[in-house]
């Protein structure tokens, strides 16, 4: 198995940097990629946490009686804007999310997807969005931080203090040998696609939480929750 193939007490020591996920790369099979992303509503619901953040952090910030909005940024394929969507039309919530991201190949997929009242796509960067002077409730990404160059990462939380009135949750994998082992093998049956291969490369990418509260700006705090995730948030002062 290919996490044999790293043994030894230094593996995953350190962040792997250089390491680069096959989606993220320009000439990726299109085929594969669409299966990847047709997969990640599996894996998120899975590995990522969201339903207890939704309940902890996200649903006590929108209401029943007035419009909310929320912006995730990085979205990907929209596995969870659309989850996001669903839970809140089941919990009576009335909430617009706007879910963006700059990849033509990742909003071709999402908006090729069955519509949700209340959910857009739309392409675009961050940065597009606070220099447009918009304001979300909520502003979420998943999975997007071990993605980044530490520039890259310092724009994307100034850009959520920006846009964020209320909470900004940035949900990401957390890097550990028990979390690599139990998904490599959790994901063998995963076949034609890119899930398995990429998740293991970002597994390798990903931050402790140590790692992550040392690179974080003042304001923003790290829980590390079960299974090998870490939520780094920023709350506005009156939110």
């Amino acid at each position: 198995m290919q996490f044999l193939a790293h043994r030894g007490n230094r593996f995953l020591a350190h962040r792997d940097v250089d390491a680069v996920e096959e989606m993220d790369k320009p000439d990726c099979d299109p085929a594969l990629l669409d299966r990847t992303y047709a997969q990640f509503g599996l894996i998120n619901a899975t590995v990522a946490g969201w339903r207890r953040t939704w309940a902890a952090q996200i649903r006590p910030q929108l209401s029943t009686s007035r419009l909310s909005t929320l912006l995730d940024i990085g979205s990907g394929g929209g596995d969870m804007p659309r989850a996001f969507a669903r839970w809140a039309a089941r919990d009576g919530l009335q909430l617009s999310i706007l879910a963006i991201d700059p990849d033509e190949r990742a909003h071709a997929f999402a908006t090729s997807q069955a519509p949700l009242p209340g959910l857009s796509f739309r392409r675009a960067f961050s940065a597009e969005l606070v220099a447009e002077g918009q304001r979300f409730d909520v502003v979420t990404s998943n999975h997007l931080l071990h993605h980044l160059t530490p520039g890259q990462l310092g724009g994307l939380l100034a850009d959520s203090e920006r846009l964020c009135s209320g909470i900004a949750v940035h949900n990401d994998i957390e890097r550990s040998r028990l979390g690599y082992l139990l998904f490599s093998l959790g994901t063998l049956p995963l076949r034609r696609s890119l899930i398995r291969r990429d998740g293991l490369t970002s597994i390798r990418r990903s931050y402790t939480a140590a790692e992550l509260a040392e690179v974080a700006p003042p304001g923003w705090e790290v829980t590390a929750r079960f299974p090998s995730h870490n939520l780094l948030i920023h709350r506005r002062p009156h939110a």
